[in-house]
Order: C-alpha cells, then sequence, then structure tokens
C-alpha cells in the first residue's frame, strides 16, 4: 500500500538533496548505506527523492553513518520534522550553519521564476553596495565582517542567471516605489538602477515595472513573491512540483498545493499586464538611475 503523503513536499525534497549530497560526499553506495543502516534500498530511494516523511532520530542516524558535523546534523533533524508539516515556514536563525539555504537549493533547480517585488530590488540583482546597505539594515548587529560575509554569499548566488549550463529564465516585475527610495546613498541607488537596466537586456530576462498610476493591483495584495518552476519529463509531467515562495522578516513560507501555486500565477499574470511594457519599464527605470546621479 502506497504511503499517504502529508504536508508540503519541499522540506522532504531538500531534506533528501541534502541527505543524497553527504552520502555522495561519504562515498556510499545506496546499498552500502542501507546495509550500514539497517534499511531497504527502496526506503533509501523513497528518503532521497523525496517521496517520505521522515522522523529526526532517522535523519540522525544517516547524518552518523555519513559523517555531518553536529551543526549540520541538527539542521536536517529540524528539516525532518517540518516534512510533516501541513504548511511549511522556514525560520531557524542561527541554528542553521552557512550554506544551509532550502530557498537557494530551489532556485538552483529552477528552470523559470516570475518574481513580483514591491519594496526593495530583490537579492539576485542587487549590487554589492545596495546589498550591504540592506544587510546592515536587516542585521544591526553583525560585525562588519559578517556582513561581508554576507554580501559576498549574495553576489556569488547571482551567477545562477549566467551560468552557461541552462541559467533559469527570470520574469520579473518591481513596483515603482523600489525606484524611488534610496538604498545605500544617491550614487549607490544610481549604480543600482543602471544595473537593473542593464540585467533587463540579457535573452534570459524580462523585467517590468508597475507603475504608481496604475492604482489598485493583486500584488498590492499577495506581497512579495516568487513561483519557481522545475524541468518537465518527455512526457510533460513536473519532475518537481512548482513552488511559490514568500519571504518574511522572521520566516518563509513555501506553498506547493496546485491551489496555491494556481491563485499565484493568477496573480502574477494580473500584475504583469498592469505593469509598464519592457521599453516602457526600461526608460523608466534609466530615468530614475539619472534623477538619483542629480541629488
Amino acid at each position: 500500500m502506497a504511503e499517504r503523503q502529508t504536508g508540503s513536499t519541499v522540506p522532504r525534497r531538500q531534506l533528501g538533496r541534502y541527505l543524497r549530497e553527504l552520502r555522495n560526499h561519504a562515498r556510499l553506495t545506496v546499498r552500502a548505506a542501507a546495509r550500514e543502516l539497517e534499511w531497504s534500498e527502496a526506503k533509501m530511494w523513497r528518503i532521497e527523492t523525496g517521496q517520505t516523511s521522515m522522523r529526526s532520530l532517522d535523519a540522525e542516524a544517516m547524518c552518523k553513518v555519513y559523517g555531518a558535523s553536529p551543526e549540520l546534523t541538527e539542521a536536517l533533524k529540524g528539516l525532518a520534522k517540518e516534512t510533516k508539516a501541513r504548511g511549511w515556514w522556514h525560520s531557524y536563525g542561527d541554528l542553521i550553519p552557512e550554506g544551509f539555504d532550502v530557498y537557494i537549493g530551489l532556485e538552483e533547480a529552477a528552470t523559470s521564476l516570475d518574481s513580483y517585488e514591491a519594496e526593495l530590488v530583490p537579492g539576485l540583482l542587487q549590487t554589492e553596495t545596495y546589498a550591504r546597505a540592506v544587510i546592515r539594515e536587516h542585521l544591526p548587529h553583525n560585525t562588519e565582517e559578517e556582513i561581508e560575509k554576507r554580501v559576498q554569499l549574495r553576489i556569488e548566488r547571482q551567477t545562477l542567471l549566467t551560468r552557461s549550463a541552462g541559467p533559469p529564465t527570470l520574469r520579473l516585475v518591481l513596483g515603482e516605489a523600489i525606484l524611488h527610495r534610496t538604498v545605500g546613498g544617491p550614487s549607490a541607488m544610481a549604480e543600482q538602477l543602471r544595473h537593473l537596466g542593464d540585467v533587463a537586456e540579457w535573452h534570459n530576462v524580462t523585467m517590468r515595472v508597475v507603475p504608481f498610476s496604475a492604482g489598485l493591483h493583486r500584488g498590492l495584495l499577495t506581497g512579495p513573491f516568487v513561483t519557481l518552476r522545475f524541468p518537465v519529463l518527455g512526457d510533460g509531467t513536473d519532475t518537481e512540483p512548482p513552488t511559490v515562495y514568500a519571504d518574511g522578516y522572521t520566516g518563509s513560507l513555501y506553498l506547493d498545493k496546485p491551489q496555491e501555486v494556481e491563485a499565484f500565477a493568477d496573480a502574477f499574470d494580473n500584475v504583469w499586464k498592469t505593469a509598464l511594457d519592457e521599453h516602457a519599464s526600461r526608460r523608466l527605470i534609466y530615468d530614475m538611475a539619472r534623477k538619483h546621479e542629480q541629488l
């Protein structure tokens, strides 16, 4: 009898990825790991492909066999507990080791991103100076060294859009307020807007701005979000279900139920049609860059 699935598939898929990477790093085959854990190979396959929820004790046992650090073991035990959650908020704080980021894992695997941002330039397109100002405001108690590490991690993540092996396509809608809000000083803001204008001309990026004059639109009700879609098989089925990600101040929401994804897809289409076209959007971005330069 097939195991009944409950809750979001996001933590199951991510936990499976991390455990598979740990096993490969330990140079163990599925058969060898299953033998060591006294499990069937079928169970190993279900875990690594995100087909089943997990107990934290099982995640701990696998980490022990694979030689994972205590910090990563605790993080994966926490992630295992979330595999049974009905909806998933990711908020581990300092428990998560550097580099353990569920969203980045999903982003790396995605073939397309539909993103709406209302207040700030998304991290994927931030310049160093802009990112530094945002991170310093968000984490005022961090040392300068810690802030610089976070800035560099954010910049390294941006190679996603320029990688040679199948970079994802990005459709991005920005609220006009982003263009007016000075972050990091006028010069830094002008640099950031010129960078946005340049990125908007990349072959895999389409960017629009929804102006103040548009009035009420669906994005004002949803708030910022990203919909990630993944590769499809030869028969047209998804390798992984589309996922909506919404970043909050103290946690991040992941949604992958079909009706939830459809609702956000409809909202994105509404905002996309409400926004200026690509040419007018790019002209507005460059116009605002010049205004910041004159401040």
